[in-house]
């Protein structure tokens, strides 16, 4: 590798930039300042529960030297004929490496931070305006094919032109600001130019990096996984962090892998929902285990012999993987498959008949002397390009590590996940304060030079642990959890619902006794307080029907079901689905009975054996009726804090997105509404679609003109007038799944249209109180108790200060007990209060909500409307997954393109019997 000559051209660094420009096309209104921003935290925080001493993966940093100021400068590089060098092929980080070593005097010894696109920041300006460095890249190359003159190793050079500009001036002085309180987004840049210089670092240790967390390739992190030919690798996210009690390293261990929901778990359905909050630190990345390539196909196909690998599936499988060669220890890019098997494949492409060449099969055994075992029968690796292929034997080639693997996979590759990623609370201390130890940020150049030291131990913090509510039961009884869980032994169910026509379906494949789950339903329901009758039909499928498609078997249970009961449906059916875990029965089956027959629906997985014996039902598949579990004591009694005496409601917000590369299933908004004021436990879903990947919803308020759909939030209101015989006059929002960046979206563009929908249903221009809450699950904050690490921290859990935000009004909560690896606590920010909670009010509030989710008898990690809310959209997206996404939905509908004009289809409409009903429980 080379560099040749700087040109350099004339100007001082010290030279700002001319101001920005406006467009002239840019319409007035958009330059508006918004109508809402972030409140500022009240005086007084918390003061309710017990105390507690915390850790906390915060690191302590120490900025010595604040009036420190980093340059950031603009990079452009492109090819020798000017075409410029796209994003993501790897070569920035090599170009400004070998630019930096090559003429480092030129830079005057300036140490720089470079974040492998077009921004480097260094500390102290470049001593010229602009640079103009060519730089020759050389690297040698071999072609593994059929004579020797072209196995030869060749040297193969690249030119590069480098733009070097001055952009702009960071000083670090507005991270110190921030930190007493000041606007914190005025510090945002300096801390990007941290973070970037933690990115570097890892980069330059071979680390595999995924947004602000890296993976090493180290034999003791990775762990292969079962059945798939992928592994998941321990690494660790670090970013620096404002906090009330400074400026903090937050440094956490990151998995690379990703779970799986199954909304049909046997034994208790909501466990699975509740692996995605309690296991810790969860990335949705998976990396390849490196290795010969064809035991990774076997793997990942399921197969024992070679012989019976799907090589077109294969194919799209290995596209623009990187293997390594064993016979010269060279790196490649795989860009498809031989048409031919190896003892048949030509360099060009053609067979025996068409070529006196040798094949690539006779080059390696005879001019090689290297000796194939299996690969003569199988397709070779083509690592060339398009109008040149390179063939290579498949034994001969091995994936390198720390390849990401971005592909959707199988429900039994997602279960086989879930274990590998859990660390107990100990462990994970070990990891993180190692980590700091052993990295040597401390000794980094970039920031010493601006007088950066980290603390190598956790932040020891205070916090509280709330008080569990009290609960009400059947028969005025009242259940004092312990330890974030309670149960219904000896005690009935507050307000049962009346089962009378019922009947079971059964889709099994195996000899599974519909009698004896029928027989169990009725024996829990009886002890719960229900009156429940025994079902009126057993219905099996017909065996020739279980080789049909999922569509084609739901509708043929219908036919059945049709027969046994023409005049009037049943007002419930247990459905004994096909398999254990996730089912293609499931979504199908969902929606026939949920939008064409009306029909309340339970779901179970075949009863598993344990000890030979069927293992017995739950009283989970009772919860969602129309019944009452349980609710508050003080939800009972009509004394919750400032909702008793004003009408409330409650909304809790979220969006499901569809698979990772997966442009042709939109996003699903969910929103659920409570009921029945001066309830807090009740909740009417409404759910639709929007464009792909959009995380903003955009359908809570819809003019009647546009269309039948009055959006989202009349539907709810008009169900909250309907139950509780008001209008509300305070609306608290929790809304799910949105990053610090779109928080003023929230309030200026989702808020909005919930005015908007206010105003249009009860013809006023009075508007309620409202209360936002964001509520973040995918954070790396982590908390441990300072005098047991060895354990999670007890339910109930709260942090208000310390290691909050300087200046926004949040707070961390652990509302559950995290019996699996380390608990996550929630992220609550509030973003607006015109109500006027107290800390104390707010956040007893958010715990006891944490109560109330009637599929549970244990405490949740988030507050239940948000729970519900994903709930609905991952249930009514299962509809789609058997729909033809092309066509209009059932009302021969299609609602507004997306901008890549992909339509967004409609969902279905849930029937009226079942609309205002918690189906998604």
């Amino acid at each position: 590798m080379m560099v040749a000559g700087a040109k350099n051209a004339g100007g001082d660094a010290d030279l700002p930039p001319p101001p920005p420009t406006i467009p002239s096309n840019l319409k007035p209104e958009l330059l508006a300042p918004p109508k809402y921003s972030i409140m500022t935290r009240p005086c007084r925080t918390g003061t309710t529960g017990r105390g507690i001493t915390l850790l906390a993966n915060h690191f302590k940093v120490s900025v010595n030297n604040p009036d420190a100021v980093f340059y950031q400068y603009s990079v452009h590089m492109t090819y020798e004929d000017n075409n410029p060098v796209l994003p993501g092929m790897g070569i920035g980080r090599k170009l400004m490496d070998r630019l930096y070593h090559t003429y480092s005097m030129e830079f005057d010894g300036n140490k720089f931070a470079y974040d492998g696109e077009k921004s480097l920041y260094t500390f102290g300006p470049l001593p010229l305006h602009k640079l103009n460095y060519t730089v020759v890249l050389e690297e040698s190359v071999s072609r593994p094919h059929v004579t020797e003159k072209r196995m030869k190793l060749s040297i193969q050079s690249k030119t590069f032109n480098v733009e070097i500009s001055y952009a702009a001036k960071i000083p670090l002085k507005p991270i110190a600001l921030a930190l007493k309180g000041a606007d914190a987004d005025d510090g945002q840049d300096a801390l990007r130019v941290l973070d970037i210089v933690l990115r570097q670092q890892a980069a330059n240790r071979g680390c595999l990096l995924v947004r602000q967390s890296f993976f090493q390739d180290d034999s003791r992190c990775i762990t292969a996984v079962g059945g798939t030919g992928l592994s998941t690798v321990r690494g660790f996210h670090s970013s620096f962090r404002p906090t009330q009690g400074g400026l903090t390293l937050n440094m956490g261990t990151k998995f690379c892998c990703l779970f799986v929901i199954s909304v049909v778990a046997y034994t208790c359905r909501h466990l699975s929902l509740f692996l995605l909050w309690l296991l810790a630190d969860v990335s949705t990345t998976l990396i390849l285990t490196p290795g010969p390539v064809i035991d990774f196909l076997k793997a990942n196909q399921g197969v024992q012999h070679p012989r019976n690998i799907d090589w077109a599936r294969a194919k799209r499988m290995l596209k623009n993987l990187r293997i390594k060669t064993r016979h010269h220890n060279m790196e490649f890019k795989i860009t498809g498959l031989s048409q031919n098997p190896c003892r048949e494949q030509y360099d060009d492409g053609t067979t025996v008949e068409q070529t006196v060449d040798i094949t690539v099969y006779e080059y390696f055994t005879k001019h090689r002397g290297i000796e194939l075992t299996y690969s003569a029968n199988f397709p070779c690796l083509d690592v060339g390009k398009p109008k040149r292929p390179n063939y290579v034997p498949l034994e001969l080639c091995s994936l390198v590590s720390l390849q990401r693997y971005k592909k959707a996979l199988s429900s039994k590759q997602r279960a086989s996940i879930v274990g590998s990623s859990r660390q107990r609370p100990q462990e994970r201390i070990n990891s993180v304060t190692n980590a700091v130890r052993n990295y040597g940020y401390n000794d980094d150049p970039v920031l010493a030079a601006c007088g950066i030291s980290i603390e190598k131990q956790l932040t020891q913090i205070e916090g509280r642990v709330l008080e569990a509510p009290k609960l009400k039961v059947g028969n005025s009884s009242d259940c004092m959890p312990s330890d974030g869980r309670w149960n219904f032994n000896g005690k009935t169910f507050l307000n049962p619902k009346h089962i009378d026509k019922w009947i079971v379906v059964n889709f099994s494949l195996e000899n599974c006794d519909t009698s004896r789950i029928s027989r169990q339903l009725y024996d829990i329901g009886r002890k719960k307080g229900i009156r429940i009758e025994y079902p009126i039909t057993l219905i099996e499928e017909q065996p020739q029907l279980k080789k049909q498609s999922p569509i084609e078997r739901v509708k043929k249970m219908f036919e059945q079901i049709k027969v046994k009961h023409p005049t009037e449906p049943p007002n419930f059916i247990l459905c004994v689905l096909p398999e254990r875990k996730t089912s293609d029965i499931y979504g199908p089956w969902k929606k026939e009975c949920l939008v064409d027959y009306g029909i309340v629906t339970q779901c179970i997985s075949p009863p598993m054996k344990k000890n030979n014996r069927e293992r017995e039902l739950s009283e989970q598949y009772l919860t969602n009726l129309g019944g009452i579990n349980s609710l508050l004591a003080t939800e009972h009694s009509g004394v919750v804090s400032l909702i008793k005496d004003t009408p409330t409601m409650i909304l809790g917000m979220d969006v499901s997105h569809g698979p990772p590369g997966r442009s042709d299933i939109p996003s699903v908004a969910a929103v659920v509404g409570s009921l029945q004021w001066p309830l807090i436990s009740q909740y009417r879903a409404a759910v639709r679609t929007q464009k792909v990947r959009k995380e903003m919803i955009d359908s809570l308020y819809k003019p009647l003109e546009s269309g039948e759909d009055d959006g989202i939030m009349r539907e709810l209101l008009k169900e909250f007038y309907k139950t509780s015989k008001c209008k509300p006059t305070q609306i608290i929002i929790f809304r799910d799944g949105v990053s610090e960046s779109q928080f003023n979206q929230v309030l200026n563009e989702e808020l909005d249209q919930i005015m908007k929908a206010y105003k249009h249903h009860q013809k006023v221009d009075e508007l309620p109180k409202f209360t936002v809450i964001v509520a973040q699950k995918n954070h790396n904050t982590k908390l441990f108790q300072a005098g047991s690490p060895q354990y999670n921290v007890p339910p109930g859990t709260v942090v208000d200060t310390n290691i909050v935000h300087p200046r926004n009004y949040d707070f961390y909560m652990c509302a559950h007990k995290g019996s699996i690896g380390t608990s996550r606590p929630v992220h609550y920010h509030v973003l607006l209060d015109e109500i006027g909670f107290s800390a104390n009010e707010l956040q007893n509030l958010i715990h006891s909500l944490s109560y109330v989710y009637q599929r549970s008898t244990t405490a949740v990690s988030i507050v239940a409307p948000i729970c519900y809310a994903h709930l609905a959209a991952a249930q009514v997206m299962q509809f789609m997954k058997f729909e033809d996404l092309s066509a209009t939905s059932s009302s021969g509908r299609v609602s507004v393109t997306t901008s890549e004009s992909i339509p967004v289809p409609e969902l279905p409409r849930l029937h009226e019997k079942v609309r205002s009903s918690m189906f998604f429980c």
